[in-house]
């Protein structure tokens, strides 16, 4: 199953290899990194003092290392920050730390995941005496063992085309088959979709949590036989290219993508979108210590690198400063921006830590059944 941050990587590459984003954009600030450039008497002391952050490979290497690592470095001499794209999946980090052979200081991770890993002593509290909350989003971004540096969102996308008296407007619509006719697009993860079920089922989006994970699965499965299901960002946006499906929940970099590509006729909406966290953790034991508190400090007090990886990625910022920096024609599809932001919900990581294994192993049994 492809996660979010291995398709904002897969979009930025194709971004990059139509022209849409120039090589000074991906390599501008990757000199920052200080490599290569120490005396042999110099070069003990300062290994000391690297961090390793960890992605989910290709160009985030370049986003991650401009926006998030050359800042610190530039503010922190005597440091560096290395980009490691081997993909820091919990299972990962769980196997790490538990050989006592930690190597990595902060990974891309997601909200429920900090919350599975620090309930199982795998992952280290976030330091609040050195990141400070007040550079992130007041709810869901500023977890006891993550913080979030980004955002990004699932939401409701269809094709025009095929509703001449206008599009859905909400969960209840999508799951409308006589209102709004035709083969619907869910990812094959329960993530998100319960949400968007229990949205369906009338609570309000004030009030969503806890989900009623029984009455949830059993929505989302009333449309098996009506929905295709998805396993990655591209097969997402081939399944509403090419009509096999006419509505569906996808991330936002893909439904802007589409959006763009289709001149408007394939459109998305903002109200009752899931707001996503995008979670850095801290494996228990890390090398670099305190170092990666700091580091996770410097990319949540920056807004001005947030932006750039929007431009680059499409994640949103999440430092409150960053939204008045976004360039006008980016606000649009920014899911931070305080219209869009204020009509979304925000995905409960707490419920869904504690929740996930279950209700996943719930919702894909009830799907393939």
């Amino acid at each position: 199953m492809q996660s979010f941050q291995q398709d904002c990587v897969e979009l930025a590459l194709r971004r990059f290899r139509r022209g849409e984003v120039d090589r000074r954009t991906l390599l501008a600030g990757l000199a920052a990194l200080g490599v290569g450039s120490l005396a042999s008497g110099d070069a003990q002391a300062q290994a000391a003092r690297k961090l390793v952050m960890v992605n989910w490979g290709g160009i985030a290497n370049q986003g991650f290392g401009n926006f998030y690592g050359a800042p610190f470095v530039a503010a922190n001499p005597g440091w560096t920050v290395e980009q490691d794209s081997t993909g820091p999946s919990a299972g990962r980090i769980r196997s790490m730390v538990e050989s006592g052979r930690t190597t990595w200081d902060l990974c891309d991770s997601s909200a429920s995941a900090s919350f599975l890993l620090g309930g199982q002593n795998l992952v280290t509290k976030i330091d609040y005496n050195i990141v400070k909350k007040e550079d992130t989003l007041p709810v869901g971004f500023a977890l006891e063992y993550g913080a979030a540096p980004y955002s990004f969102s699932s939401v409701l996308c269809y094709d025009s085309a095929k509703f001449p008296n206008g599009g859905p407007t909400s969960w209840a619509d999508f799951y409308d088959l006589q209102k709004f006719p035709g083969t619907r697009l869910m990812r094959r993860d329960a993530l998100a979709t319960l949400d968007a079920a229990q949205m369906a089922l009338g609570k309000s989006p004030a009030s969503l949590y806890p989900l009623d994970i029984n009455a949830t699965v059993r929505k989302a499965a009333s449309l098996r036989r009506n929905a295709v299901f998805w396993n990655s960002g591209s097969e997402s946006e081939q399944f509403l290219r090419t009509g096999e499906a006419v509505m569906g929940m996808i991330w936002h970099t893909r439904a802007t993508v589409l959006e763009r590509e289709t001149n408007g006729r394939i459109k998305f909406i903002w109200p009752q979108a899931l707001l996503q966290a995008g979670i850095f953790v801290i494996p228990r034991g890390n090398p670099g210590g305190e170092g990666a508190q700091r580091l996770l400090a410097s990319m949540m007090h920056n807004p001005e690198p947030q932006v750039g990886l929007l431009t680059l990625l499409g994640n949103g910022p999440t430092n409150p400063r960053a939204a008045a920096l976004v360039p006008q024609e980016l606000r649009k599809n920014n899911p931070t921006d305080p219209e869009n932001a204020r009509v979304q919900v925000v995905l409960d990581g707490e419920w869904w830590g504690r929740n996930y294994q279950q209700a996943n192993a719930d919702f894909i049994d009830a799907i393939t059944g």
